[in-house]
């Protein structure tokens, strides 16, 4: 009896009576369809977010967060380049590098990109090293003229450890007969597999000794330097920063440019997708907004009552808002709790329901990703709940400015 007025009729006006079974049955309706679009938008966006951070994990796994090469001329002093940038407090580690397309043929024969590099400064910048399904990174030696391939280029090229590759470079030599581009034979020592068809099937490394002897480029020399960087989002900041300290002109590169399309298309399909799983839940608030009109209608002679009886237009508005209010707010938390159990446990619902129908989601001869990653964060789960939470109460105002406009003559001339 202490309730407030419009709290306690609203709530009231939730339980059905044995004429209006109906109106309950819509309500219900908007309450489930809320829900089920909550918790679809959340596993939706939390498998996509896990999509993006296990592509972001395989491709920077191979690339460098930024590279910084000079322009015109090779780098000689890059020992000294590679402590000071490791002196900054934002810069992980620092390799160098030398990089060229090239033609491979073995068995077979394709192009790829060759890529020079220190061992042991490589495994600083990159997680080549545990990628590695045959040999070891250490088996790149300077002058035996060793190649790691990606697991994709050396199916391409039917190679396995032992064989020889043949690297043709696009530098020319001259010769008796004019010139011809540089070949050399390497011995392959290794293979990788990060799980992206790009980094796997087109990259393979060397010793960048080797790598600077094949391109003809001065002995001691690279051709820029890679770094790791504690924050990848500032790569490009940082790079520049890091460039501006150095003496001489650089061209300075980082992920986003290198591979920046790929995440930018990721980005674009989860904002399609959000908006394309909000429609359930706008399609839930006209629900509320049709039980709502119809509750109204119902309700008009204990509205004009209520008016006669000395109740204002504003609590009258607030009886329907708490009605519908409270359907977005049941419907809401039952579609976080939902989402967020069904996000944490897709890896396992996804097998269970491929053994109950019979397929296979991501099969393993086709996809390198077997199951479906998640990442469930929780500014998406409070972004979603208030856009839902926001939707229902958008829905109550027009159904109740409608009821509080209600004339209590008009409305009892018939009873």
């Amino acid at each position: 009896m202490y309730r407030p007025l419009s709290l306690f009729v609203g709530l009231r006006y939730l339980k059905a009576k044995r004429k209006n079974h109906f109106i309950s049955f819509i309500s219900l309706i908007s309450m489930l369809g809320i829900a089920l679009g909550v918790t679809t938008l959340i596993t939706v966006i939390s498998v996509m977010n896990g999509f993006e951070k296990e592509l972001r994990a395989r491709i920077l796994g191979a690339i460098s967060h930024a590279t910084i090469q000079p322009i015109g001329q090779p780098m000689f002093e890059w020992r000294e380049l590679v402590g000071r940038v490791e002196q900054r407090e934002d810069v992980i580690a620092a390799a160098p590098f030398i990089e060229q397309g090239v033609w491979l043929q073995g068995r077979g024969s394709t192009g790829a990109f060759i890529r020079g590099v220190d061992p042991e400064h490589e495994r600083r910048v990159s997680e080549i090293e545990q990628k590695m399904i045959a040999g070891n990174l250490d088996d790149l030696v300077e002058g035996e003229f060793g190649i790691v391939l990606g697991a994709g280029l050396a199916a391409r090229l039917r190679a396995g450890l032992g064989d020889r590759v043949t690297v043709i470079a696009p530098t020319l030599k001259a010769s008796p007969f004019g010139a011809n581009p540089q070949m050399k034979r390497f011995t392959v020592v290794g293979a990788f597999e990060f799980g992206e068809y790009e980094n796997d099937s087109a990259l393979a490394v060397v010793h960048q000794a080797d790598a600077a002897k094949l391109l003809r480029m001065p002995e001691g020399s690279v051709g820029g330097i890679r770094l790791h960087l504690e924050d990848m989002n500032r790569a490009w900041v940082v790079a520049r920063e890091v460039s501006d300290q150095l003496e001489g002109v650089y061209r300075v590169r980082d992920w986003t440019q290198e591979r920046g399309n790929l995440f930018q298309a990721v980005r674009t399909e989860k904002t399609v997708m959000w908006v394309i799983l909000s429609l359930i839940i706008a399609v839930a608030a006209f629900n509320i907004i049709s039980m709502l009109v119809m509750v109204v209608t119902d309700k008009q002679s204990d509205i004009a009552i209520l008016k006669t009886m000395g109740a204002r237009a504003g609590t009258i508005m607030r009886v329907f808002i708490v009605q519908g209010s409270l359907i977005g707010v049941i419907g809401t938390v039952l579609g976080v709790a939902g989402g967020i159990a069904l996000a944490m446990n897709i890896g396992a619902v996804v097998p269970f329901l491929e053994r109950i129908f019979g397929f296979s989601l991501f099969p393993g001869d086709i996809y390198y990703i077997t199951e479906l990653p998640s990442d469930l964060r929780s500014d998406d789960v409070i972004k979603f709940a208030l856009m839902s939470l926001g939707m229902g109460l958008l829905s109550t105002l027009y159904p109740a400015w409608r009821a509080s406009r209600t004339h209590p003559a008009e409305a009892l001339r018939y009873e």
